[in-house]
């Protein structure tokens, strides 16, 4: 992969990551927090739209974080991150180093 398909492919995944914030946000604004939420796979396929449900807290920790993502089980991109972590029903993976890693980082809202 060459390193302008690793940044669309960050791009595509920082996209997915900016609306699960939003979606954070609108649960804190209404009180909707009972402990889990859901989350829009946040992998490089842009026709993706799996919804997820996982807790806040493991949601809190992916995002402190801006290596890492949540997507859904299989949706993996091998050639620049890498599955670090299991859930019910989703992986979290990190980005490697690549232009890929970089936009994650750049993109983040967190930081």
């Amino acid at each position: 992969m060459n390193d302008e398909q690793a940044r669309r492919v960050g791009l595509n995944e920082a996209l997915f990551r900016e609306v699960n914030e939003q979606i954070r946000g609108l649960n804190r604004e209404f009180s909707a927090n009972d402990g889990t939420m859901t989350v829009i796979c946040e992998c490089s396929d842009a026709d993706c739209a799996e919804r997820l449900e996982l807790r806040v807290s493991a949601y809190e920790r992916v995002r402190s974080n801006s290596l890492l993502f949540v997507v859904a089980k299989g949706h993996q991109f091998p050639d620049i991150e890498e599955v670090v972590e299991q859930g019910d029903g989703y992986d979290v993976v990190q980005k490697q180093d690549s232009e890929a890693a970089e936009v994650a980082e750049e993109t983040d809202p967190r930081s």
